[in-house]
């Protein structure tokens, strides 16, 4: 594979050199060069330099000389590229300034790369830059609710992966999807409805604060919103546990007391936060409740939630007497109503640890009464769940 990116300007005229203009130089010198072409005008004309970049891939065997490939793939590929910028910006020159820049993605259910120019003057919010992501994602046959193709989504090489924009800050190594190295839940003929994509598994004492004992609700939401940054629905940061209280007080469910508290939240709060970071007329988010009287009632839920992770497919938020969970999913068979829940408790005060987090069931298949009759859930509790719903938009 070659990868070369070129910025050119162009006038009225574009010129290409020849392949055996090529043999006079190094591989090296060819990824960034600059060229300034002028034609003749046959009356007075104004002067349009417009910037673009070139970006392409190129596959050939291992054996291609590089010659070859450089002239009969490279050469070419750029062309074609520059040829559809033009048709691109042709009709704007005399009115805008375009700024075309070409991405590289490789959607799920892709083999091989596909390469989209956006604009980038719009941003990716911009409404001009969404119709043109729903366009692809329908004319490729990809869902109308992921955002697979924006910018955050695009190839980075050469490791050929895509862009991870972690939720944590720089240096940090929370861990993620701790639930795909547990064991089976023990529910017999069942079937498992799991969380959709990635998300950071917060618990207590990360980022040097101590909430043990108030803070596991922060926590869950906290994990809630790496979700939605890891499936590049929002690039808001993770908020902290005092930017989760100053919405609050912002929006004026608390007093301006409550910043810096240690009092606890719940279900409710949960929501009002996710409204304000993310319900905004693009995001579209929001979140459903259910209530239950009794730790008892909470499998009578677990077909509702099993259709919440087969259509939404985010993380729960669980929410009962002063303790809160996160819900990844839910092992369920409907005909004997066997159930079983796989918690991601944000109770742990351990080190990022997998396999302590993992043989501590600290992330485990519960169910509501285990094998010695002991319930998990408590019976004279009220429980709340918070269900955030997928945005709908790409």
């Amino acid at each position: 594979m070659y990868k070369y990116s070129i910025t050119g300007r162009r006038t009225d005229g574009v010129h290409f050199f020849p392949p055996s203009f090529l043999n006079h130089f190094s591989l090296s010198s060819l990824k960034v060069f600059s060229y300034f072409i002028s034609a003749p005008a046959p009356a007075p004309a104004s002067l349009r330099v417009i910037d673009l970049k070139l970006d392409i891939l190129c596959y050939s065997s291992m054996d291609l000389p590089v010659a070859v490939a450089v002239s009969e793939l490279v050469i070419p590929g750029l062309a074609d590229q520059l040829s559809i910028m033009k048709k691109a910006i042709v009709s704007e020159l005399l009115t805008q300034q375009p700024k075309l820049c070409p991405y590289h993605f490789i959607p799920p259910g892709l083999l091989i790369p596909l390469t989209a120019i956006y604009d980038t003057r719009y941003g990716e919010i911009e409404e001009k830059q969404s119709e043109l992501r729903r366009n692809l994602h329908f004319r490729l046959g990809l869902p109308l609710d992921r955002p697979l193709l924006r910018t955050s989504n695009a190839l980075t090489f050469g490791a050929m992966e895509r862009r991870d924009r972690s939720s944590s800050k720089s240096g940090s190594s929370l861990l993620r999807d701790v639930h795909k190295e547990i064991p089976s839940s023990g529910v017999s003929g069942g079937i498992m409805s799991l969380i959709e994509g990635s998300y950071e598994y917060y618990h207590y004492l990360h980022d040097g604060i101590d909430d043990n004992g108030w803070g596991c609700a922060y926590r869950s939401l906290q994990t809630i919103m790496s979700w939605y940054r890891l499936q590049q629905y929002s690039s808001i940061n993770v908020p902290s546990h005092r930017e989760i209280q100053q919405v609050l007080v912002e929006i004026g469910d608390k007093d301006p007391s409550f910043i810096g508290s240690r009092e606890w939240i719940g279900a409710i709060e949960l929501s009002f936060v996710l409204d304000k970071l993310l319900g905004n007329s693009v995001m579209q988010a929001s979140c459903k409740i259910i209530n239950v009287r009794s730790g008892d009632e909470l499998p009578e839920k677990c077909r509702e939630l099993a259709i919440h992770f087969e259509t939404q497919g985010t993380p729960v938020m669980i929410g009962g007497g002063v303790l809160a969970y996160t819900l990844l999913g839910v092992d369920y068979n409907e005909a004997s109503g066997d159930c079983a829940f796989l918690i991601l408790d944000p109770h742990y005060t351990g080190s990022d640890d997998l396999k302590k987090i993992v043989n501590g069931g600290w992330c485990a298949w519960k169910k509501s009464v285990d094998s010695k009759g002991r319930s998990f859930f408590l019976k004279d509790k009220f429980y709340n769940l918070l269900l955030p719903q997928r945005p709908n938009m790409v």
